[in-house]
């Protein structure tokens, strides 16, 4: 399928994280709903204002989901629950990679699903990281596009 890529307006924001909540809670099962209460303002008030962002729209306009980029590195793919299996995700990864040169990842250990998609396109395991980029004990695996 074919999905025409978007760009993402600010005042969309908080559309883009509701989209982000309900994906890691469908998931990333190993995270605690502080860590997700936690995360949220980050993601709306600064996380999303450092990438370069792209979505997928629904014939409604609204965000099914939606990618950040920043400096070659894919920081953030997110689809909504109630779109997963319908090619989203490798539209968004397809024009990451053609577009925005997007060449590594990190994955949340945990994300087996991520990680599994991830691998299935090319990205192999180059580090293993215990905590995350906050110190939490979610293991990071940092991956690069084997070409």
């Amino acid at each position: 399928m074919n999905h025409q890529i978007d760009t993402i307006n600010k005042t969309e924001y908080p559309q883009v994280v509701d989209v982000w909540e309900a994906s890691v809670r469908a998931t990333h099962d190993f995270l605690q709903e502080g860590d997700i209460e936690y995360f949220k303002p980050l993601i709306l008030n600064k996380y999303l204002d450092a990438v370069e962002l792209r979505c997928i729209r629904n014939k409604a306009g609204e965000i099914m989901g939606f990618l950040g980029v920043a400096d070659q590195n894919l920081e953030m793919l997110f689809i909504h629950p109630d779109y997963r299996g319908q090619g989203i995700g490798r539209s968004l990864l397809d024009y990451s990679i053609k577009n925005m040169e997007v060449n590594k990842v990190d994955v949340n250990e945990q994300n087996e699903q991520a990680v599994g998609f991830y691998h299935h396109y090319g990205f192999e395991t180059i580090k293993r990281s215990e905590l995350d980029s906050l110190g939490k004990p979610y293991p990071i695996l940092h991956m690069e596009l084997k070409k």
